[in-house]
């Protein structure tokens, strides 16, 4: 008899990579995927606890499963990710029909942890401890890849920076980095799939290299990387700024591989803000990296992230982030109002922005950068982009969808025989979130000169 799983990831990117890991580990057990809930024998929430929105809907989407407990009382349901590395078994008394509680350190034990379980479906295991250092383990992902385009490949676990609103160092662990050889071998897997393009995941992915015995550092594995034969686009994320090396600006000169685009939060424009944040860089430190990131490749698209209404933020503070904005005219910026977490240093600062301020400033702020990047967009207006198609078009039959080197979003004419191709496509319209184009004889070029 069949067995299905279904999964519902919440958060980032390393959630996104983790349910890959996951999905294959339950492939590996026997179960095939579903997209259905109700008629899933197991269901997986891999869970985000950055922001209090995301918890929410985590609780939220439990209780909507509780009528499929209900119906199937054999059916398995477990919670991972940050949401429960932090709360463990106290999920249980909270929701008392979920069956297992899973970490951030122990993806590899669900299936057995499935198997403890499923004779005894009203049984509660929680697995939440952290590993040894020196064990981090990769390449689940590479079991689910065939026939796809781009694949994450994780290069390091954890954080050292503690940023005082923040508790992934909390929930993830202290910074670990992955062997160069072994991240290679494993983009080298990849490649020999057909992957095309790979995404290198870190929560600092900057500091990669700190915690080897052998000196090496995340300029060195991106021009390692760059050797490995198929592999014709490299990205990354996410980056600190006080950790961005000219070593490391120079490979989006140098490495033909790497895509013209990074990631650079910055979180605030005001430096007594960053100062309490503990981001260790300055507003000024933050513009001449940048600066120096487009002397060294004029067209690269920059997005970030900004948290409004950090403890103690004034309205002079919040002018030195629209006037960072202003200076910098990011591509894209992911924004949100300031969520208190729980043993982060933030909980303790005095001085809290109420929360009719902090939608006045999100909203503000939200409305300034929308123009930016349509502004941006609309400099792409009659040119020619390389886009490495993906999928099918959601919104329109009959077309693709694929990103430039710059990580636009290009929707275009054509059939499910160009996904996995580079193609030239000729940009004749701009929105807010993407673009639109046609289909070229000859190929553009974007790189950098």
């Amino acid at each position: 008899m069949e067995k299905y799983y279904y999964i519902q990831t919440f958060g980032c990117q390393m959630n996104v990579h983790d349910s890959q890991k996951i999905a294959a580990l339950l492939e590996g057990a026997g179960y095939k995927a579903t997209g259905q809930a109700s008629k899933a024998d197991l269901i997986i929430l891999n869970t985000c606890s950055i922001r209090e929105k995301a918890a929410q809907k985590v609780y939220s989407q439990l209780g909507r499963f509780k009528d499929h407990k209900i119906q199937n009382p054999h059916l398995i349901i477990g919670v991972g990710g940050c949401l429960a590395q932090q709360w463990g078994e106290k999920f249980f008394k909270k929701v008392p029909y979920l069956n297992i509680v899973f970490g951030t350190h122990t993806i590899q034990n669900l299936p057995e942890l499935i198997k403890n379980v499923k004779n005894s479906p009203s049984r509660h295991i929680a697995d939440t401890a952290f590993r040894s250092r020196g064990r981090l383990v990769e390449g689940n992902s590479s079991l689910l890849v065939l026939g796809k385009t781009s694949a994450y490949v994780t290069i390091m676990q954890g954080c050292n920076n503690f940023c005082a609103y923040c508790v992934v160092p909390y929930l993830r662990g202290p910074e670990e980095s992955r062997e160069l050889i072994d991240i290679v071998k494993e983009v080298e897997n990849l490649a020999a799939q057909g992957v095309k393009e790979i995404t290198l995941l870190g929560q600092n992915v900057n500091s990669y290299g700190q915690t080897l015995p052998i000196k090496t550092d995340f300029a060195l594995l991106l021009r390692s990387l760059s050797t490995v034969e198929g592999i014709e686009r490299i990205r990354f994320t996410t980056s600190h700024p006080k950790d961005l090396s000219p070593e490391l600006i120079r490979c989006f000169a140098e490495v033909d591989t790497l895509c013209e685009h990074i990631h650079l939060p910055v979180q605030s424009g005001s430096d007594e803000v960053l100062r309490k944040m503990n981001r260790r860089y300055t507003k000024e430190d933050y513009l001449q990296k940048v600066a120096a990131l487009r002397a060294a490749c004029p067209d690269i698209s920059i997005t970030s992230d900004v948290i409004v209404g950090f403890p103690g933020e004034t309205d002079a503070d919040f002018e030195e982030t629209i006037d960072l904005l202003e200076k910098i005219r990011f591509d894209n910026l992911f924004s949100f109002k300031y969520s208190e977490r729980e043993v982060t240093a933030a909980v303790k600062f005095d001085h809290k922005v109420s929360e009719r301020i902090k939608n006045v400033r999100l909203k503000f702020l939200q409305l300034l950068q929308e123009q930016h990047t349509l502004d941006k967009n609309r400099a792409m207006l009659g040119k020619v982009l390389e886009v490495l198609v993906e999928n099918r078009s959601k919104g329109s039959a009959g077309e693709v969808m694929g990103r430039s080197r710059t990580n636009k979003i290009v929707n275009f004419t054509g059939g499910s025989e160009l996904i996995g191709k580079t193609l030239p496509v000729f940009i004749t319209h701009a929105y807010q979130h993407s673009l639109h184009g046609e289909l070229q004889q000859e190929r553009g070029r974007e790189k950098c000169s």
